[in-house]
């Protein structure tokens, strides 16, 4: 079931209180002219304040063709602007002890400085000359293009990385989220310089954006400053809208992706189809994937390795999109125990769809969701993080109370009805990824080959 976006169809000039706490702490948004929204989470007892511009933009709105430009332009942006040159961004960062940086993902892309509070008004003007103004020069593509190339080669070079990226290969398919953010070699080699600014003019623009502020600041402060710096850019009636994306077509054939490496373990991972972030069930996933493999008290953890000492490293891994999401499980292993690891991985997949978990498992679960959630509190990032992904992708914003109602209101019976549905055969697994010293598909285990079959 689809949630519903509020924060999309507030009128543009007005600003509402979303939240006030006993402790302080107040949450604003304001929609501005063009389509920018603007959350804020004013946090008295920090020193500190982070600013974050969300771009609802990510690798699957990219055509083959383009395969990593969204990560590449992330990376040229920062290259220089009008108003600054590379160097000059860097200095004036350093010069305030502060962070600056950007991340993309599948549907995102975030550039954010952390700074003392009183630097609030150079973090605002850097994160937004970057994003508007960024010249985008023929030299710094090429520049990037080496840098960008090198990210690749460290990806590759790192055996869990690769792992996932197979493995998303293989669940999702050619569908655009089915590829690397990255991109690959051959379409980043590939890449022209107006290819990358074509993507930038249409891509960034105002309805697309959530400029997310926390920290000890004032909301009215933080709207004169935006002002200041985009002044013209804030013209138009443009109704901020969530940027439209057909849903995923999936193959959803079953599939053994395999990627030979010269690696001392065997790295697997096995996963189904799950639910997108507007599913209401996605606290009960939360639960039942913390349940399954988020701590060391997780079944995944004991039956793996704490009762049979068949691998270091295992968990579980949820991911969920606009359309559709997957949940997978992971485990690093001798390459001679690989068949063994995954008829142990697949087992307690079973035994889960079948019985579900036990009232105990649930409440340490929910009581892991509530830890985290809390302690990530204590950083201004992570509460800019929290109030801009919110606002981005669901144009409303559920405080922590409101969050930690809704995963203590999961019960056991909730997760055993979504894991009968996630884990059962013959919707169980329908994909799984190995990176290993294996040449052929031929000289994977046969226990392997029987899990990906059942």
């Amino acid at each position: 079931m689809a949630s519903k976006n509020p924060g999309f169809s507030q009128p543009v000039g007005s600003t509402r209180t979303l939240e006030s706490t006993a402790d302080g702490s107040v949450v604003k948004r304001s929609v501005l002219p063009g389509g920018l929204r603007v959350i804020t989470e004013h946090v008295p007892a920090s020193r500190s304040a982070t600013v974050g511009l969300w771009v609802g933009v990510g690798s699957r709105d990219e055509q083959p063709n383009v395969a990593g430009a969204a990560h590449y332009l992330e990376h040229l942006l920062f290259k220089g602007t009008r108003n600054r040159d590379a160097k000059q961004i860097a200095e004036e960062v350093d010069a305030v002890g502060g962070e600056f940086n950007a991340f993309t993902a599948k549907e995102h892309t975030c550039y954010y400085a952390q700074v003392l509070d009183s630097d609030l008004p150079l973090a605002v003007d850097l994160v937004t000359d970057v994003v508007f103004e960024a010249l985008c020069a023929d030299s710094d593509v090429d520049t990037e293009r080496s840098v960008v190339l090198e990210e690749i080669a460290m990806r590759d070079d790192d055996p869990e990385d690769l792992l996932h990226e197979t493995f998303v290969s293989a669940i999702l398919g050619e569908h655009p989220l089915g590829r690397p953010v990255l991109g690959t070699e051959e379409s980043i080699t590939g890449m022209a310089p107006a290819a990358l600014r074509g993507f930038y003019r249409r891509r960034y623009r105002l309805p697309r954006m959530v400029l997310a502020v926390a920290g000890n600041i004032d909301h009215t402060q933080v709207l004169r400053l935006v002002r200041k710096a985009l002044r013209d850019r804030l013209s138009g009636s443009d109704t901020p809208v969530p940027p439209r994306r057909g849903r995923a077509r999936i193959v959803t054939n079953r599939k053994l992706a395999l990627h030979t490496d010269d690696t001392e373990q065997a790295h697997v991972m096995l996963g189904m189809r799950a639910l997108s972030r507007h599913d209401e069930r996605r606290y009960t996933l939360s639960v039942l994937n913390a349940a399954l493999g988020g701590g060391m008290s997780s079944r995944l953890f004991q039956e793996v390795r704490e009762r049979r000492g068949l691998a270091y490293q295992v968990y579980s891994s949820v991911a969920s999109y606009a359309d559709t999401g997957h949940l997978a499980v992971y485990a690093g292993c001798q390459p001679d125990r690989l068949g063994e690891v995954a008829g142990v991985l697949r087992e307690v997949l079973d035994q889960v769809a079948r019985d579900g978990l036990t009232d105990a498992e649930v409440a340490r679960a929910k009581g892991q969701l509530r830890g985290g959630l809390v302690l990530g509190l204590e950083d201004t990032a992570s509460r800019m993080s929290r109030i801009g992904k919110q606002e981005l992708n669901y144009g409303d914003y559920l405080g922590v109370e409101g969050t930690v109602a809704r995963i203590d209101a999961v019960t056991a019976e909730d997760v055993r009805a979504l894991a009968s549905v996630l884990l059962r055969r013959p919707g169980g697994v329908s994909a799984a990824a190995v990176v290993g010293p294996y040449a052929h598909d031929d000289d994977l285990p046969d226990d392997l080959h029987e899990v990906i079959a059942s």
